[in-house]
């Protein structure tokens, strides 16, 4: 089996739906996955905008600790009981819609689920999301990924 993910929201390579984008809705999205290979303990979320002009990116979701028997998260949540969700790069826990510059072009934004062989990372709300990445390195079995792509075209 492959670990899949999908949404309701928006399929892999569409436009970010209004909901996600934080001055029209800074909802999170649907989001479903399946597939999860032997031993898997826990799930993570993550999202990533790589276009960002940080040098570094910008967290926008990161979610650990999802139970085993959870495949499905509703659109604007909330987590699972157990979950927790780490500070994005606005600097609170939770999810931060899409926000890019205006007139910097287009920007993905990657929407990972992780496939993790630990029931717990050791991780808290005020944890950036490279924190949960360096974690999801060593504990991660599987990972799957959609991507939206959204513009501030101001």
């Amino acid at each position: 089996m492959t670990l899949t993910l999908t949404s309701n929201d928006f399929k892999d390579g569409e436009t970010l739906p209004d909901a996600q984008v934080q001055s029209k809705g800074d909802t999170s999205p649907h989001l479903a996955w399946s597939g999860a290979p032997e031993g898997t303990k826990s799930f993570a979320i993550t999202v990533f905008d790589p276009d960002a002009p940080t040098g570094s990116g910008f967290w926008h979701w990161t979610v650990a600790n999802i139970p085993a028997d959870v495949t499905e998260i509703p659109a604007g949540g909330p987590v699972p009981a157990g979950a927790v969700e780490g500070r994005t790069d606005y600097g609170e826990p939770g999810f931060g819609g899409a926000a890019p510059p205006p007139g910097h072009g287009p920007h993905r934004y990657v929407f990972t689920v992780f496939a993790v062989d630990t029931d717990r990372l050791e991780v808290t709300p005020e944890d950036s999301g490279a924190k949960y990445g360096f974690n999801l390195h060593f504990h991660t079995l599987a990972r799957a990924s959609i991507t939206a792509t959204y513009e501030n075209r101001g």
